[in-house]
């Protein structure tokens, strides 16, 4: 099969080979053991946030249910396994029939998280588990490392709004997954036409410098775009010089300009300049929107300026400066035999190099102080202590194998918001420091 034959989707027809290679000589292997059928539970969690980091956002959990339903062997698939003689006949033909069965829980999109929360918890035989380590990896990892970035970001904004513009930063499916995953971290609208196609994003847009460049005269590139789009657009002032661009602007559109954009120099400076300007021609309406490389420092240091709304492109895509969140699938319990009535057994990796995984089939609460501010993350296994039970984290997301936790996009975005506000005070200062809440574990015995 020629693969350009598939176009470029916004989605793929099947997940099955967002895998690596071992996830499959591991079925193979333990279906001619005799323990592929095993009841087995993976936990997914980070050892550690970003270097400075006071807490991670999860995202991504509406694309894993997705990606977990398209998990599906199809022919082609199939025909590619057999002729790269990737695995036998008898592991194909398991293949062929995969549907995953089990049970997901995690905290729910949106939510925040520590090191060592298990941020998804996956049940079923070890053969239909351990086939999905990458894929929900790849997304969690990626998404929530974007999430995290967008929510520091959104944060430092202090309410003003921003625009998710980095498609033309990373890989163009990755873009679109990118723009929802800012938007799951306070963004509110992206310039990428798939995501908004795709999620129901808002999307926005008017012009580059190279629509100005067209045209003879920076006037006539003005006169053009509010003629198409009307005296609320935004019009792009830096190609030139910013004052005379300023100045022709409101001439052409008139005190009703909906906004200016600035897209270098010195922002802080140009941004005064430009507000006293614009005031002075009458248009104290008209709004400033900045991009230019921005971050959440550079976000930060504008809080005194008068600057309506950010876009940000490349450090919001590579999740500025630490674009995965380093999270792990693991193997933390399993039956003894293929009985489906045989007791899990907790299991953990022993490594002296501090890859450690505590075993057992975990819970997880958040615990408040006496004024409703979280103070702790508690993860443990067994029973959980009666006085954290109606703070139990992890939400029931795939049961019997059917998705049973869909929701808008925008309750992810809510939760988020709610989530960082429950936090201390410090968990949105930009200064480094450690995880916001430790971690605490409370096990069985």
């Amino acid at each position: 099969m020629n693969t350009a034959d598939l176009g470029l989707p916004v989605d793929v027809p099947s997940t099955a080979l967002f895998t690596d290679q071992y996830e499959l000589t591991m079925l193979q292997a333990a279906l001619r053991a005799g323990t592929a059928g095993r009841r087995s539970v993976f936990e997914v969690f980070t050892r550690r946030l970003p270097e400075g980091r006071r807490y991670g956002v999860v995202a991504g959990t509406g694309r894993v249910l997705d990606a977990v339903e398209n998990f599906r062997f199809d022919a082609d698939v199939l025909r590619f396994l057999r002729e790269g003689e990737i695995v036998g006949e008898e592991t194909l033909d398991w293949l062929a029939g995969y549907r995953f069965s089990g049970d997901i829980w995690g905290y729910p999109e949106g939510e925040v998280y520590f090191p060592g929360s298990p941020i998804m918890r996956v049940e079923g035989s070890f053969a239909e588990c351990v086939l999905l380590e990458t894929v929900i990896l790849s997304i969690l990892n990626h998404d929530s490392a974007i999430a995290a970035a967008a929510s520091r970001m959104s944060s430092a904004a202090g309410g003003r709004p921003l625009i998710e513009m980095g498609a033309r930063r990373t890989h163009e499916l990755a873009a679109v997954a990118a723009a929802r995953a800012a938007y799951v971290g306070g963004f509110a609208s992206t310039s990428d036409l798939a995501a908004g196609f795709r999620y129901g994003i808002p999307t926005v847009g008017t012009s580059a410098h190279a629509f100005t460049l067209l045209h003879d005269r920076e006037r006539d590139a003005f006169q053009a775009q509010v003629e198409s789009m009307g005296r609320g657009t935004t019009l792009l002032v830096d190609t030139y010089d910013v004052a005379e661009a300023v100045r022709t602007a409101v001439e052409v559109a008139g005190p009703e300009l909906g906004a200016v954009r600035i897209d270098s120099g010195d922002l802080l400076l140009v941004a005064h300049r430009v507000r006293q300007q614009l005031d002075e021609l009458g248009a104290t309406s008209t709004r400033i929107i900045v991009t230019s490389d921005l971050d959440e420092y550079a976000i930060a240091s504008l809080a005194a300026a008068p600057v309506d709304a950010y876009g940000v492109g490349t450090q919001l895509v590579t999740g500025s400066g630490h674009p995965t969140a380093s999270m792990v699938y693991k193997l933390v319990a399993r039956a003894e035999s293929e009985d489906p009535k045989a007791p899990l057994v907790p299991v953990a990796k022993k490594s002296s190099s501090g890859k450690i995984s505590i075993g057992g089939r975990k819970w997880a609460a958040r615990r408040l102080d006496g004024q409703g501010v979280a103070e702790a993350e508690v993860v443990g296994t067994g029973a959980v202590p009666a006085g954290l039970a109606d703070r139990q984290l992890l939400v029931e997301l795939v049961k019997g194998g059917e998705v049973v936790a869909r929701e808008p996009l925008d309750a992810t975005r809510d939760r988020h918001i709610a989530a960082r506000a429950d936090l201390p005070l410090s968990a949105t200062q930009l200064s480094r420091g450690e995880p916001v809440l430790p971690t605490e574990y409370a096990t069985e015995g």
